[in-house]
């Protein structure tokens, strides 16, 4: 039976028998029997959706071979409404709004530009702290599981989407989150789901253990709550304070600006197409009638046609400009400087909103490595950092290995081999120890 059926058929038994039926067909029924037939198909509706998280993640985990545990939080809670709110847990504001303004072209755009290059990298687990592999218990093969699990977070998505979907809270509101399901596989041993940050709340009473709840996901149906311990969320703040537990996002700073870019490109579009009125025409000396007559007319023969008016009158008529019609009615330097301090809030060179009046091509790579330091590297630093200390070192117990993004640190392609070049000449560094920064196997008969 799908969810369609069980809600029509739970809604004939509120109304009872034949005349829930005939509801259902169309008829007319009492206000307060129709009140408790969609209160009942939305409680219906509500539980088959949380079964089927319940159902989906057992199946999940049990074809997968590992415990019967399964994913605790809800993907998608925010499509069976709002969030509600918890005593002593600090909620997360303008969610909402943030999420609309981020489907906007100019925010969709500098979110992409961060979002899509940190997701594209390469990637890879090493041990931390220079250590060898070859030093660390069964290093390879714990490298190789890793490996496994970081290209499959879970059955739903690769590393790309799963980690565009954290990254993209994380630029919007500063609140990434993953739940990190320990599975009790050997060769799969965790999983990492993507959860919408806004629905997160901190509990502001948490002991600082590990294992003791720290957050709790506010569901949109019936005041469901889900319970994370800190060792099974992964949250990641973007620019932490100390006068609040949650992060500041970067559209969170230009939410102001983007709002007012949005009412004056608005104004523009209409301008521009027309639909605010520019000129009028002046007919002095008609009678009413001939008034009407004039206006017909004009509408039913001559406005959209392209013809050429023809007017017979006593008196020319007069035509009144209501605006000039040029590119300053349409404020377009009012709208640029709004795109530098959008750009400026994305710590991004204006250049990446389409604002290429000032860039040349010896300036154009200049503003391009800039974006690259100052707004990729900050938030791929950050999500590695996370991965690794929780998922890897708190969840898994691994704390001698990392995952770190290949080439990150390097200014560009040529300064690097200028780099690797110079302290293999030095000594400082073999071939093969090169090769391994770089995510290389070692040479044959190296």
């Amino acid at each position: 039976m799908t969810v369609r059926e069980m809600v029509r058929e739970a809604v004939a038994r509120v109304v009872g028998g034949t005349r829930g039926r005939g509801m259902l067909n169309g008829m007319r029924e009492p206000r307060s029997q129709v009140s408790a037939a969609k209160n009942a198909a939305r409680d219906l509706g509500h539980q088959a959706a949380r079964d089927l998280g319940h159902r989906g993640g057992r199946e999940v985990m049990l074809a997968r071979g590992g415990s019967e545990e399964a994913r605790k939080t809800r993907p998608l809670p925010s499509i069976l409404g709002s969030p509600g709110v918890m005593a002593n847990v600090m909620p997360k504001a303008t969610a909402a709004n943030l999420r609309r303004f981020a489907e906007t072209p100019v925010a969709r755009r500098a979110i992409n530009v961060i979002k899509d290059r940190v997701a594209g990298m390469e990637w890879k687990i090493q041990a931390r702290r220079g250590r060898s592999l070859s030093e660390l218990p069964f290093g390879d093969e714990r490298v190789r599981v890793l490996t496994a699990v970081f290209e499959r977070p879970n059955p739903d998505d690769s590393f790309r989407s799963f980690a565009e979907q954290v990254l993209e809270d994380v630029i919007v509101g500063g609140f990434g989150a993953a739940e990190l399901v320990a599975t009790g596989d050997a060769e799969h041993p965790l999983m990492m789901w993507p959860v919408d940050g806004a629905t997160v709340r901190i509990k502001s009473d948490w002991d600082g253990s590990p294992d003791s709840v720290r957050y709790v996901q506010m569901l949109g149906y019936g005041g469901e709550q889900v319970v994370l311990a800190d060792e099974e969320l992964s949250y990641i703040r973007l620019n932490p304070r100390t006068h609040t537990p949650f992060g500041l996002g970067r559209l969170e700073v230009a939410f102001e600006t983007v709002n007012a870019f949005l009412s004056a490109h608005k104004y523009a579009s209409r301008l521009a197409s027309n639909s605010v009125v520019q000129y009028a025409l002046w007919l002095q000396g008609l009678a009413p009638a001939q008034h009407e007559r004039v206006i017909r007319w004009w509408q039913d023969e001559i406005e959209g046609t392209g013809r050429v008016p023809i007017l017979s009158v006593e008196q020319r008529p007069e035509v009144l400009r209501f605006a000039n019609g040029t590119d300053a009615d349409l404020r377009l330097q009012w709208q640029e400087f709004l795109l530098r301090i959008i750009a400026d809030a994305f710590d991004l060179p204006a250049m990446f909103l389409g604002i290429e009046g000032d860039v040349n091509r010896s300036t154009a790579s200049e503003l391009s490595e800039h974006a690259f330091r100052t707004a990729i590297v900050p938030t791929a630093k950050l999500f590695a950092e996370h991965m690794t200390r929780d998922a890897i070192s708190k969840r898994l117990g691994w704390d001698d290995l990392e995952f770190v993004f290949v080439g990150i640190d390097a200014t560009n392609e040529r300064e690097q081999a200028e780099i690797d070049e110079i302290l293999i000449r030095s000594g400082v560094l073999t071939v093969d120890e090169v090769r391994a920064r770089r995510g290389l196997g070692k040479l044959a008969g190296g």
